[in-house]
């Protein structure tokens, strides 16, 4: 029992600094904040699939980087939200083929644009930014999940997930 806790917490401090860091890589090519958002990090909201331990991660590593990227605080309580529902929803679809990847695209592009446009100010309509924040959510985390479950599965035998 008491393994199963320092691998579940060891997994969790490795996803959320992993998220950090990739974030934190977005962020310095200009590609992680604003209206069209390309975080490299949100392809690791496909971890769910693999292990329960990764719902924290992804929710820490969130909070951690939107903190770091000097964020407002409304944008490290709904943007981490997003990721936190995303992440879960991927964790409870887990059993279908396609389908965990959908949660974290569709959590983010419901609630983010709302942030950009009444945290932030910034001009333009919710639905704009719903396309914005879509796209790239569909990027980060549709394509590059997808390739990235797709090397994780291939490799699961020989990774300790549980």
């Amino acid at each position: 029992m008491k393994h199963k806790s320092i691998l579940f917490i060891s997994q969790s401090a490795i996803i959320a600094a992993l998220y950090v860091v990739l974030t934190m890589l977005a962020n310095a090519l200009g590609l992680a904040s604003m209206p069209v958002q390309l975080r490299f990090s949100e392809a690791l909201t496909i971890l769910p699939v693999f292990t329960p331990a990764a719902i924290p991660g992804l929710f820490i590593g969130c909070v951690i980087s939107n903190f770091l990227s000097n964020a407002i605080i409304w944008d490290v309580v709904f943007g981490s939200l997003a990721t936190l529902i995303g992440a879960l929803g991927t964790y409870f679809l887990r059993r279908f083929k396609v389908l965990p990847l959908l949660p974290p695209i569709l959590a983010n592009t419901l609630i983010v644009p709302f942030v950009l446009v009444y945290a932030y100010g910034i001009e333009g309509t919710v639905p704009f930014f719903m396309l914005t924040v879509g796209l790239g959510e569909l990027i980060s985390c549709g394509v590059l999940g997808y390739f990235l479950h797709r090397a994780l599965q291939k490799k699961s035998k020989y990774i300790k997930w549980d």
